[in-house]
């Protein structure tokens, strides 16, 4: 959160050169993983230039997630292409988070005017999105990199049940709850280790 403790010129000057370098770093990992975080980067932008009060909020959130993995991957030599299970985790990810980090603060954005898809939607549907979709993640990241492993299975069960206990009454304990989900997804992720490729 802006608290106004930097002049609005120095923090203009740093965008300025974060934006200027970002070009450059983004493809010292190849011309694809190098496009898919500038796309990313791009998400990024046009959720605070406007996006972030329309309907289309979560766009962002989806495609900039997704490309996560995208960029991991195709970084790595020869540039493999990162399977469909995987983008599709992170962008339900990203997803559920764009829900999630918006629960404590719907009341606070519709008085200053910021109304995207979860004020639209409401705290408890979309409290039961966040879970529902860092559920799915979760799903994907422990059947993705088939056969599952044990532990990723024991964590996809702490998943599912917190995601049934902890959701349904929205506000503060649904974010709390999501952001757990959101850390195991995290979890599941690194678990997966070598069969990213």
């Amino acid at each position: 959160m802006a608290r106004g403790d930097l002049p609005v010129r120095a923090v203009g000057r740093a965008a300025l050169v974060a934006a200027a370098v970002c070009v450059p770093l983004s493809f010292a990992s190849g011309l694809p993983a190098g496009a898919a975080h500038l796309v990313g980067v791009a998400c990024g932008w046009a959720y605070n230039l406007g996006m972030k009060a329309t309907a289309l909020s979560v766009v962002p959130y989806t495609a900039a997630f997704g490309l996560l993995p995208v960029f991991v991957v195709a970084g790595l030599p020869g540039h493999p292409v990162p399977p469909v299970w995987l983008v599709a985790a992170g962008g339900m990810l990203g997803t559920g988070a764009h829900f999630a980090n918006t629960l404590p603060d719907l009341d606070d954005d519709e008085r200053t005017g910021v109304r995207g898809l979860p004020h639209r939607l409401g705290a408890r549907a979309s409290g039961l999105l966040a879970a529902g979709l860092l559920t799915a993640a979760s799903a994907l990241l422990t059947l993705g990199p088939w056969p599952p492993s044990r532990p990723a299975l024991a964590g996809f069960a702490v998943c599912v049940g917190l995601a049934a206990a902890g959701v349904a009454p929205g506000g503060r304990r649904a974010f709390q709850v999501t952001m757990l989900l959101a850390a195991l997804d995290a979890a599941l992720l690194i678990a997966a280790g070598t069969n990213l490729r």
